[in-house]
């Protein structure tokens, strides 16, 4: 049986990269064949198109070349680790996919959700993940967090102005709205354990529905 491919979505400082962790952790810990990844990045070709789109220096990108790069990213990423779990039969939790170029670049930068779209189906081949856990969270309340945490690394996009995190909160607003089946959100305003047991739940529905409740065993 094929795997199960869920992500993880959200603005700047949603805590989704922590309870991602910690839910991979548990489902380690409970025999589960679990592989934890992120974009971009992942693999040491999408790690270095990384650095690139998220170097602060990089402030003449252009909002097209980014998407174009995270695109790039998300191939490799793809065709070198998420494809190859799947065909393993492995649960692969992924921080961040497609859902944050169509918010980021497609609605927040002003080229188009659909444009955005339509660029990362050539790249994906039309893959899209089986659930998306999109933790929400007030820009804010977010950067807030962000100045906070001295052990993240701040990037070119924690950057920007605060309306333009605001922009990325309402294109994922659009988001659930167009994959209501797909995309769960989770108020990522409330306490660390409430959003782990919470997201952990709709991880373990997701799970038992695709494999069977005697998976593993």
């Amino acid at each position: 049986m094929k795997g199960i491919f869920i992500t993880a979505e959200g603005p700047e400082g949603a805590g989704k990269t922590t309870i991602t962790g910690m839910i991979a952790a548990h489902l380690k810990e409970n025999g589960y064949p679990v592989v934890l990844t992120r974009e971009p990045g992942g693999i040491k070709i999408a790690e270095q198109i990384r650095h690139i789109i998220l170097n602060p220096e990089n402030t003449e990108m252009d909002a097209r070349t980014e998407a174009l790069l995270y695109a790039a990213s998300r191939r490799q990423h793809l065709a070198e680790k998420v494809l190859p779990a799947l065909e393993q039969g492995r649960i692969v939790l992924c921080d961040r996919f497609i859902d944050s170029s169509l918010a980021y670049q497609g609605y927040a930068r002003g080229i188009g959700i659909e444009e955005v779209y339509r660029i990362n189906q050539f790249a994906t081949g039309g893959l899209l993940p089986d659930l998306t856990l999109y933790f929400d969270v007030e820009a804010e309340t977010g950067l807030s967090r962000i100045a906070k945490n001295h052990n993240r690394e701040v990037n070119r996009l924690d950057l920007e102005a605060i309306d333009f995190h605001r922009k990325v909160r309402e294109g994922f607003q659009i988001l659930l709205k167009r994959f209501p089946e797909r995309i769960h959100a989770i108020d990522a305003n409330k306490e660390v354990e409430y959003i782990y047991h919470t997201a952990l739940q709709k991880v373990l529905d997701a799970i038992f529905r695709h494999y069977g409740k005697n998976f593993p065993g």
